[in-house]
């Protein structure tokens, strides 16, 4: 763990070495914010606080608790974003149990947890963002578990609104369209071509344009218990 300069504001992300975690941590620190990642490898943001945690794994998650609630104390303001996901092809027909197990692990039940121990952390004016994907709200061939675990993630969001009612705080899903991010170009380069097709902008989105949506999301109170898409008009089949 490095440190960091302090702050009255605090963001806490999972999975921001890369994509859209690094994009949403270098907007919120611009903001003013302390940054502290949770993920297996380093941010390369300069001045956040790492904590290194396999989300997978639940006995992983116990050990750094303590490391966590260090990190945010003092922050009168504290933002969560659950972004960290892991996306595993196959349809209903192959995709094995124990994936399904494990994409659920990382997306659904580590938030769950980082939400129980921040609780008490989440004065007035915090937010609770989690990251969806247009699967959040549809499927596609092939892609099974992540949109069920995606669509899980939207049913904790609502789930949050309702039982931190009253309590100031705030939470929505902010669901990106196809994003030029690392996971996305593994498809390739004709597959990029493809998938740019989709939206009614004929392009991918920037991941710093997902930032910027997601740091209005965690500010803004008024889109409490909301799903906000931003996929650049996502043309229907």
């Amino acid at each position: 763990m490095t440190a960091t300069t302090a702050s009255t504001k605090c963001l806490v992300i999972t999975g921001a070495s890369k994509g859209i975690g690094l994009a949403v941590a270098v907007r919120f620190a611009a903001a003013g914010y302390r940054v502290v990642n949770l993920s297996r490898s380093p941010t390369p943001l300069p001045g956040a606080v790492h904590i290194n945690v396999d989300l997978g794994q639940p006995a992983a998650l116990e050990s750094i608790a303590q490391t966590l609630g260090e990190a945010v104390a003092g922050a009168e303001t504290l933002a969560v974003v659950h972004n960290a996901a892991l996306q595993i092809p196959g349809g209903v027909g192959v995709l094995l149990p124990s994936q399904l197990r494990a994409m659920f692990e990382i997306g659904v039940a580590a938030p769950l947890q980082l939400n129980q121990w921040l609780l008490p952390h989440l004065s007035s004016g915090s937010s609770i963002v989690y990251i969806g994907s247009t699967l959040s709200v549809r499927a596609t061939r092939h892609m099974a578990g992540y949109a069920t675990v995606k669509h899980a993630v939207l049913g904790l969001m609502r789930s949050t609104c309702q039982d931190l009612a009253g309590t100031g705080v705030h939470t929505c899903c902010v669901c990106p369209g196809f994003t030029d991010t690392e996971m996305l170009r593994q498809y390739g380069g004709d597959a990029l071509q493809h998938l740019a097709a989709l939206s009614t902008q004929k392009r991918l989105i920037s991941p710093a344009e997902i930032a910027d949506f997601v740091h209005f999301a965690a500010t803004h109170p008024v889109v409490n218990g909301a799903t906000l898409n931003a996929d650049l008009g996502f043309i229907e089949p």
